[in-house]
């Protein structure tokens, strides 16, 4: 009758060790988010549409951020076999990967859903191909 969750897998989980999780992945997710976004930033500056960036910053981002996945696990499995620590070893690993799928979806998603509403693609970044001028907003004519 102690204080922790047995698992099939003979460890447990103690709330320590979950505290312990939420803190060491929130700064590797907030990290890949943040650069995730900026990544999908600059390909709009370039001129590629919402959707575009995304998928591009999607896609040059996704090794170094399965890389980190990775090497947190890895990492965790260091301690996997301690028995006061495998709980926290287990629910790092976990979380890592749960994180990466997780925001491999939710932030591309997101942020084109946030970046649209704002109505920013064009008319922000791109006056010039939005028909306005910069500086006075008046209709260009668009060639070519």
């Amino acid at each position: 009758m102690g204080r922790e969750n047995s698992r099939p897998s003979g460890s447990s989980i103690f709330a320590k060790s979950l505290a312990g999780t939420a803190l060491a992945g929130a700064g590797i997710v907030v990290r890949n988010s943040i650069i995730l976004v900026d990544f999908a930033e600059d390909g709009i500056r370039r001129g590629l549409t919402i959707e575009q960036a995304v998928v591009d910053a999607g896609a040059v981002r996704f090794r170094p951020m399965l890389l980190t996945a990775l090497a947190v696990s890895v990492g965790s499995a260091v301690i996997l076999f301690d028995p006061i620590f495998q709980g926290l070893s287990i629910s790092l690993a976990a979380g890592e990967v749960a994180s990466l799928l997780i925001s491999r979806m939710a932030v591309p998603v997101l942020y084109a859903l946030v970046r649209r509403r704002a109505g920013s693609d064009v008319e922000e970044l791109h006056p010039q191909r939005s028909g306005k001028s910069e500086e006075t907003g008046d209709e260009l004519a668009l060639t070519g």
